[in-house]
């Protein structure tokens, strides 16, 4: 079993969730995506812990 990244790129993110680069980012614009850290050269990364806290915060009871 590999190791899992610690920081994820919007790349990573979109490909994991099976979703387009505009949703994340109208995600981010309405405030409704996961944390991202904002790097000096404005490259987004995101944890693997808030990706993981962002998706059971939207877990809805079955």
């Amino acid at each position: 079993m590999g190791t899992q990244r610690q920081h994820l790129t919007i790349a990573d993110i979109c490909q994991e969730l099976g979703i387009s680069r505009r949703t994340f980012y109208e995600w981010r614009a309405k405030k409704r995506a996961p944390r991202c850290i904002k790097l000096p050269n404005g490259d987004l990364r995101i944890r693997r812990t808030d990706l993981e806290a962002w998706l059971e915060s939207r877990e809805e009871a079955a």
